[in-house]
């Protein structure tokens, strides 16, 4: 990735797709399909127990964009680099290493999950894995990432900090400000925008005068690089690199994942602003077959396989519910906890 702005999207030769999967190995790729196939079962899950009202608060839903979760998470080291995720992150969460348990307690408003029930859907934090949380706040996360890279820098450490948002971040202050602190103090930290084409219902199209997202990066001296977000290898190729730059020593990368959600901005979202045909365009680019058939292709997975590996998500999360539901409600008198610094 040079330092200049993106003219394409990256793309993968045949020859590099059998390399990356060769690295991977057939055990490492198979745990990202199942990963692939638990997310979009939890989010289907998760969308159901709204309709119920079995859930609390709002919720947006990251169904359509598992091979930008999986290709971003699988390229950094979970657990000891550092992850500050959106409002759309459950994806991001399952994909660091989250698991179903807490997240569908935390969901349910639940003691056992992961903020104690205080966080709902949009809030997940997973502090013993460095996964740093998420916020309702567009953008929120961003300017966290130079501080966390600041830390970083500090310590001496190899760590490096992801941080996801989506496109409509890029056109808050913070995110400028933030591209530019970290640039001029060469911070360990990867910008990844998911531009799932709406930041609620304006269009991508209505809301730059630029190509690519990742054109912005020439701005701040450094590489920009937009990638097909619905392709698992030419993401995890693409945050890899930026991964290996970042603990270098030589900064950070803007990446720009082209993908698309869907549902609706949330589950309020009646999506007047696009049409059938659009969506059923998008729906053919499932990063999850297209993972599947690459590994039928490698002879790693077989068609008998690919359908046990599904059917064990939709287990997973059906038993995790079941827990999530025996799980006792918060104790009114800890209501307070958290709130307040000692």
């Amino acid at each position: 990735m040079e330092n200049k702005p993106s003219n394409g999207i990256h793309r993968l030769t045949k020859k590099r797709e059998k390399e990356l999967l060769n690295s991977l190995g057939p055990e490492r790729s198979l745990n990202i399909l199942e990963r692939m196939y638990l997310i979009r079962a939890f989010e289907g899950k998760a969308e159901e127990l709204y309709g119920l009202g079995k859930t609390h608060g709002t919720m947006h839903l990251s169904i359509g964009q598992e091979g930008t979760a999986l290709g971003a998470c699988t390229a950094v080291q979970s657990g000891h680099d550092y992850l500050l995720n959106h409002h759309r992150g459950h994806g991001n969460c399952l994909a660091w290493g989250g698991g179903v348990e807490a997240m569908m307690a935390e969901f349910m408003g639940k003691e056992t999950g992961y903020c104690r029930g205080r966080g709902g859907s949009m809030h997940i934090a997973d502090v013993e894995r460095n996964n740093l949380g998420a916020n309702g706040i567009v953008g929120g996360g961003i300017p966290m990432s130079v501080g966390v890279g600041l830390s970083i820098q500090l310590r001496a450490s190899d760590q490096i900090c992801l941080t996801i948002f989506g496109d409509g971040a890029t056109n808050t202050g913070p995110f400028h400000e933030t591209l530019n602190m970290a640039s001029i103090w060469n911070l360990p930290v990867i910008f990844l925008c998911e531009n799932n084409q709406y930041a609620m219902s304006m269009s991508v199209e209505r809301a730059f005068n630029i190509e690519l997202i990742s054109q912005r990066a020439c701005a701040y001296g450094i590489p920009g690089v937009t990638v097909d977000g619905n392709d698992f290898l030419a993401v995890y190729d693409v945050v890899s690199s930026a991964a290996e730059r970042a603990r270098r020593g030589d900064g950070p990368t803007l990446i720009e994942s082209l993908t698309y959600r869907w549902r609706g901005h949330s589950r309020s979202d009646r999506q007047l602003y696009r049409t059938r045909e659009e969506v059923k365009e998008w729906r053919a680019k499932d990063p999850i077959p297209r993972f599947a058939e690459r590994l039928i292709q490698a002879n790693m997975l077989t068609e008998d396989e690919r359908e046990s590996i599904k059917n064990k998500a939709d287990r997973e999360v059906q038993e995790d519910l079941v827990y999530a539901e025996a799980s006792p409600e918060p104790d009114v008198t800890t209501i307070m906890e958290g709130v307040y610094a000692d």
